[in-house]
């Protein structure tokens, strides 16, 4: 039966997944599309039982959907708590002030707090197309953010989604903005800051612009969408966790920005600034240690940059009495050896393990980071806390504690293994004397890291290492052949991983 009220449409689920982009779907010639003049792309505002949100419209051409019949994709389905041949009214959306301050934005004026949150708060209700948020991400980009437009975003992000707290004075975290391949601490580090007796909800992002995040890799051992109940119950348990900080709504705008910033693989300072200190702040998190990799290739260039970003992130976390040590670190090639959850988990193990193959150079670097948190307890002296950290890495405390988190949040899976591996060697007898790890990242992406676990490189040598012709320099590893063939022809187009000084 046809309602009279064109406006009034029935919803038929057809399984749409657009991630976090809500859109509807109507026929071409349904009778609100021919009478508003509705096309594809149109924002049009969608209302269910006293809920509502901004989709965007994409037609039908077929009998898929009859003309008094709607779906949603599967974000906007679950966000309006529909269910089939239930009801909906769609209309016009009302214009949108964020919109004109985005532009405003574009056009190198500065954004006020107001402004900021009224933004923010348009991302996280749908209010805005990914196109929309695209050209927000573009000119903070392109036109950047004064200290106080950081500072403004931090708090309208903070105050996008719920702040936990913790029966502890003393809550520790640890971060790296990334830009360096292999570089997985923080599955050494917390399980070491555990064993130590300090807490550490950590709370880790997916893969943004890299072959794999924190959480992509800790998937690999244990389930890392845990609700806040379990949360709450595995650090009481454990003193840590190791969680997808998606899956318990901490500053839920940042995760709306990555998903686009990753589609555009563009990572903005002040956004960046933003992004980590909401997360931490919004975690509950009160000390915190931030790791800057400097490299040509990797995120942060010089020292220059990196001196920079320190400054605005302890002004930022100063306004927010969060007590912030920083430690810029070598970015000039991969820490460890694997790059992909999987290669990466294997790498994590070793060290946790003491095995005699362990990538010392990821070891040392956890272990800098980790003593630097243990630092932040009265009772341990400035200097002292390395030494600490490795007593307990080496007395196997440190392993326990890991299997013990990862039992907790109902894991400690075996590590999957590729089915497809292509080995790259030596053209010529020479030394290492550049790594782009931009390349090598890419690289890892092509074969299928961080959707497939499995997929990645084996990176095998090192900045200044001698090679003969014909030894290997890495592996990739592939769910698929495809992939593999894939990423190979990355290589084959003349994109360059490692240099080497060939021997006259």
């Amino acid at each position: 039966m046809i309602s009279s009220d064109y406006s009034t449409l029935h919803l038929k689920k057809l399984g749409i997944d657009t991630y976090t982009e809500p859109v509807i779907y109507l026929r071409r010639d349904s009778y609100i599309c021919r009478s508003e003049g509705w096309t594809a792309e149109a924002r049009v505002k969608v209302s269910h039982n006293g809920n509502s949100l901004i989709a965007t419209l994409n037609t039908v051409e077929t009998d898929l959907l009859r003309r008094n019949e709607a779906s949603l994709s599967t974000y906007a389905w679950n966000f309006l708590k529909a269910k089939e041949g239930d009801e909906i009214k769609i209309s016009h959306p009302k214009a949108l002030d964020s919109l004109s301050f985005i532009r405003s934005k574009v056009f190198e004026n500065r954004l006020t707090a107001e402004q900021m949150n009224l933004i923010i708060k348009d991302i996280v209700e749908g209010n805005l197309s990914d196109i929309h948020i695209a050209m927000f991400l573009t000119a903070l980009a392109g036109k950047g953010l004064n200290q106080e437009e950081t500072l403004n975003l931090t708090s309208a992000m903070i105050n996008s989604g719920r702040i936990l707290s913790w029966p502890a004075d003393l809550v520790v975290d640890k971060h790296c903005v990334g830009g360096l391949p292999g570089n997985r601490t923080t599955l050494i580090l917390v399980p070491i800051v555990a064993a130590f007796g300090l807490m550490i909800p950590k709370t880790s992002s997916r893969a943004i612009t890299s072959p794999a995040g924190t959480a992509d890799t800790m998937e690999v051992f244990a389930p890392v969408n845990l609700d806040l109940a379990t949360m709450k119950r595995v650090v009481k348990h454990e003193n840590a966790c190791i969680a997808w900080g998606g899956s318990i709504s901490l500053s839920p705008a940042d995760d709306l920005l990555i998903r686009v910033e990753r589609s555009m693989n563009l990572d903005s300072e002040g956004q960046m600034v933003a992004s980590i200190l909401s997360k931490k702040i919004s975690a509950g998190s009160n000390h915190l240690v931030i790791d800057i990799p400097i490299g040509p290739t990797a995120k942060i260039r010089t020292l220059e940059q990196a001196k920079k970003l320190k400054s605005t992130l302890e002004a930022v976390s100063k306004a927010f009495s969060l007590k912030l040590t920083t430690i810029f670190s070598d970015g000039f090639q991969p820490i460890g050896r694997g790059i992909g959850p999987a290669l990466e988990a294997r790498d994590v193990l070793a060290v946790l393990k003491n095995e005699k193959n362990a990538p010392q150079d990821l070891m040392d670097h956890a272990l800098d980071l980790a003593g630097a948190v243990i630092e932040f307890s009265p009772d341990v002296k400035q200097g002292t806390g390395k030494t600490i950290a490795k007593e307990i890495l080496i007395s196997g405390k440190a392993y326990k504690k890991f299997v013990a988190i990862c039992e907790m949040q109902g894991g400690m899976f075996e590590i999957p293994i590729a089915k497809y591996r292509h080995t790259i060697t030596a053209k010529v007898a020479g030394t290492i004397t550049a790594v782009n790890n931009r390349n090598l990242a890419q690289l890892a992406k092509l074969a299928g890291a961080p959707i497939f676990k499995t997929s990645g490189v084996d990176f095998l040598v090192k900045l200044g290492m001698r090679v003969s012709k014909g030894q290997p320099l890495f592996t990739i590893h592939a769910n698929a052949q495809g992939e593999l063939d894939y990423a190979f022809s990355f290589l084959e187009l003349g994109h360059k991983v490692v240099t080497i000084e060939e021997e006259i």
